[in-house]
């Protein structure tokens, strides 16, 4: 959902054409943000890309299995829960930030309900994921997550639904034993996040994926892809970017690879 039409888009990094909110920090927009229980990085990456005027404002959701009627239907009544206690305070559009609880074809499907239903632009991490890559002109894909192998093969399902070929997957295994054992994702040291992303990386791809919202991976966008010669997306900087987008600003942000200095 675009947003311009609701307060005109400013000049990159220029704050007196921005007044959509009386605010003395963000006056250029307000962002929802819906975290997992267990999430410390999305928080901490977006608070070192948001550009300034903007803020973003956070409520933590339990996981769902989404595969199954009962699952989807806890997922829509949670995430209409968490959105009523985000909407009060002014947000412009609010995020589903959970990669693989958000994906569920078609990828605009679960943001379109959302929207419809709670009178807020919603969006979602895959969907985000999803318009990255296409902005991007990327389709053969080199992916890396911390998952376990049955979220990777949901992963490659759901891309592979959304017309993307996955050239090569690979996890960390975390979460092997259950989702008491997420809490090590954020835990991962950046050089091994590094290391890993390296060695999934198939000469030959458009791009490379690396995935889930709790993975720490922003000061590894730029070197992996002057390194690879590849635009790298993630979890954090696809959301963030479509966020941004949806409310109209369109700023270059430092740090954030080729998708976010478009």
């Amino acid at each position: 959902m675009d947003l311009t039409s609701a307060a005109s888009a400013p000049a990159p990094g220029d704050l007196r054409v921005s007044t959509r909110h009386r605010s003395a920090y963000g006056p250029r927009a307000r962002l929802g943000l819906i975290v997992p229980p267990t999430n410390t990085v999305n928080e901490a990456e977006w608070a070192r890309m948001v550009p300034e005027g903007v803020t973003f404002h956070t409520h933590r959701m339990r996981l769902h299995d989404a595969g199954t009627a009962e699952g989807l239907a806890h997922l829509h009544a949670d995430l209409d829960a968490a959105i009523a206690m985000l909407t009060p305070c002014g947000v412009d559009a609010v995020a589903y930030a959970c990669t693989a609880g958000s994906m569920i074809s078609p990828p605009e499907g679960l943001e379109r309900d959302l929207t419809a239903r709670n009178g807020v632009a919603c969006l979602t991490t895959s969907a985000a994921i999803v318009k990255a890559l296409r902005t991007l002109g990327a389709r053969r894909l080199s992916i890396a997550t911390p998952y376990a192998q049955r979220v990777n093969d949901h992963e490659t399902a759901f891309l592979g639904d959304c017309g993307f070929e996955v050239a090569r997957i690979a996890g960390l295994g975390i979460g092997e034993t259950g989702p008491q054992d997420f809490i090590r994702i954020a835990q991962t040291p950046l050089e091994e996040v590094a290391a890993h992303a390296r060695a999934c990386f198939v000469p030959g791809s458009d791009a490379l994926l690396i995935t889930c919202t709790d993975f720490p991976t922003l000061p590894l966008i730029e070197p992996l892809e002057a390194e690879l010669g590849v635009p790298v997306v993630t979890s954090n900087q696809a959301t963030l970017w479509a966020m941004l987008r949806a409310v109209g600003i369109a700023d270059r942000v430092q740090g954030g690879g080729r998708l976010l200095a478009a």
